[in-house]
């Protein structure tokens, strides 16, 4: 008798809350992800995520930079992740810029509050909204991108969404329907990716040498 099929990998990278994490890990627990957090890793000791990652019953890592380079820390967390055997690595509120150290081993995915190539980097909500009220734009977004490289929140895009402005809408108001949205995206993106990879034809065998004349 055969056993269960085996659930793809995720670990997750945070350095923050870990709300999305968090909808990762309930999408999983319901079984709306056929996927399994294996291993939660921050890069901030105190990150409220781990803790969500261990009443999870998720293994948690907690990896300082600890004054070393880019490309040393990254090839060090790079070994802890190999270490899981992840299928997938999701960036989710992960406050650091990967190098090629670690990309290079790793099929990486992230989440980023706005409109593919509309504010990069950090404070993206607060950017969007202030450029709203300017009268600039109409709408914020959420997308999921893969990471291919060091650019940052330019890589190939995933899936996103618009996330509208409303008259009279607030900083937190507007944060809050973000953070909707990108607790569903995140799943979906999930799903996608992993569903491409099982689609994926296996290599063919290696052919047998044929002998010599």
């Amino acid at each position: 008798m055969t056993g269960a099929p085996r659930r793809p990998r995720l670990v997750v990278l945070v350095s923050g809350s870990g709300t999305n994490l968090q909808a990762v890990i309930d999408a999983c627990a319901r079984g709306d992800l056929a996927a399994e957090v294996v291993a939660v890793v921050s890069n901030v000791a105190s990150a409220y995520a781990l803790e969500r990652a261990r009443s999870a019953g998720i293994p948690t890592v907690v990896l300082p930079h600890g004054g070393r380079t880019r490309a040393d820390y990254d090839r060090e967390l790079a070994d802890v992740v190999a270490g899981h055997q992840p299928d997938l690595v999701v960036l989710a509120g992960w406050m650091r810029i990967l190098t090629d150290a670690f990309l290079a081993r790793h099929p990486t995915i992230n989440l980023h509050p706005a409109r593919p190539g509309a504010f990069p980097g950090v404070g993206a909500i607060e950017a969007a909204y202030e450029a709203w009220r300017r009268g600039e734009i109409e709408a914020g977004g959420v997308m999921v991108h893969h990471v291919p490289d060091e650019g940052v929140d330019n890589g190939p895009v995933i899936v996103w969404e618009p996330v509208p402005f409303h008259a009279g809408d607030t900083l937190d108001a507007f944060t809050q329907r973000v953070h909707q949205v990108e607790h569903r995206l995140l799943v979906s993106a999930i799903a996608q990716v992993l569903a491409l990879e099982t689609r994926r034809p296996s290599p063919p065998p290696n052919p047998v040498p044929l002998s010599g004349r």
